[in-house]
């Protein structure tokens, strides 16, 4: 996931799941990292420029897509990663490109998860996750101390998701002054329109109460729990057992 700390190099993907293999796919902006039990590289860049292509092509019908900060309801006829963008984003007031990151992970996750019942995609700081057993997803990335700050996840509790929003990481607009808000949920879409919202609305360490009660609130939406770090100051509410690597 993204810090203050975390390089543009992607230094955070480093994977501590011996039985699985990890490779990257990048599709023009889309740059994946997958763990699984085989080399998908090459179906799954496929099937991205598939989801990318019904994304371009709704943008072309409708321009306003990729720049509107503010919710757009999807037309009857727009394919499913369209309708799951503008659903989330609708939930948490944000505008549908908010979700775009998480939803590709999500659904490369559903879709190749016949062939790896362990599939962990991380799509440049968020992430979707299928697992047979405990796990340690790492939300914080400290290179100089060589740690990583983890969620403790039990195999009963996947999938999940966990995406993170950052105004000094990245190059995803942000109206905030997040070191990093990682949010979990069930629903990826959500997780990253959410930590979009809950990014813009921490402008320094005293909003990180606002920021929680927010998130607090959506949890009848499907908001599981919440990682928040600005000026030096954290705060973490629901499902975020907290451990170091």
């Amino acid at each position: 996931m993204s810090k203050t700390h975390i390089s543009s190099f992607r230094s955070y993907r480093r994977a501590q799941q011996s039985e699985l293999i990890t490779f990257q796919t990048i599709v023009y902006e889309t740059d994946l990292w997958i763990a699984a039990h085989k080399d998908l590289s090459e179906p799954v860049a496929e099937y991205v420029r598939q989801l990318r292509g019904q994304i371009q092509a709704y943008a072309a019908i409708f321009p306003e897509f990729f720049t509107s900060l503010t919710p757009m309801a999807a037309s009857s006829h727009a394919p499913e990663i369209i309708k799951r963008m503008c659903a989330a984003t609708q939930l948490v007031q944000v505008g549908p490109m908010a979700a775009v990151a998480g939803t590709i992970a999500q659904m490369v996750a559903e879709y190749f998860y016949a062939q790896s019942p362990d599939l962990l995609v991380e799509n440049g700081g968020d992430t979707f996750l299928f697992s047979t057993k405990d796990r340690q997803v790492g939300i914080l990335s400290i290179p100089d101390q060589d740690l990583r700050l983890c969620v403790r996840v039990q195999a009963t509790e996947f999938p999940c998701s966990f995406c993170a929003s950052s105004a000094k990481i990245g190059h995803s607009l942000s109206f905030g002054n997040a070191d990093v808000v990682v949010v979990r949920s069930q629903n990826a879409s959500l997780a990253d329109a959410a930590a979009t919202a809950l990014a813009n609305m921490l402008q320094d360490a005293q909003d990180i109460e606002l920021v929680i009660n927010k998130a607090k609130s959506w949890q009848d939406l499907g908001v599981q729990g919440l990682f928040a770090q600005c000026e030096g100051q954290v705060g973490v509410w629901g499902q975020m057992e907290l451990t170091i690597l």
